[in-house]
C-alpha cells in the first residue's frame, strides 16, 4: 500500500512541475524544468515497475499459501481417519 501511496505523491508532485512550468510561462520550458520532468517520470516509471513486481510476488505467495492450507487440510483429514481407526481397533 505504501508503494501505491509514493505513486501518488510522485504523480502529485509531476502534477505540480507540469503545472508550475505552464505557469511560468510563455518563455518555454528551461532545461533544469525539462531534467526534472525527465527524472520525474523516470521515477514514475521505476515506481510502477516496482509495483508490479511486487503484484506478481504477492500472487505468488499466495498460491504458496493456497497450496500448503490444501496439504494441511489434507493431513488433518488422513489424521482423522487413522484416530476412526485406531478407535475400531481398540473396540474389537
Amino acid at each position: 500500500m505504501e508503494i501505491g501511496k509514493n505513486i501518488k505523491n510522485v504523480a502529485l508532485v509531476l502534477v505540480f512541475a507540469v503545472t508550475t512550468s505552464v505557469f511560468v510561462g510563455c518563455g518555454g520550458v528551461s532545461d533544469t524544468q525539462m531534467l526534472t520532468l525527465n527524472n520525474l517520470r523516470a521515477e514514475v516509471n521505476s515506481l510502477k515497475a516496482e509495483s508490479e513486481t511486487l503484484k506478481q510476488e504477492r500472487e505468488d505467495l499466495q498460491k504458496s499459501i493456497a497450496e500448503k492450507n490444501a496439504k494441511l487440510e489434507e493431513c488433518k483429514k488422513v489424521t482423522e481417519e487413522t484416530k476412526a481407526n485406531l478407535n475400531k481397533m481398540k473396540n474389537q
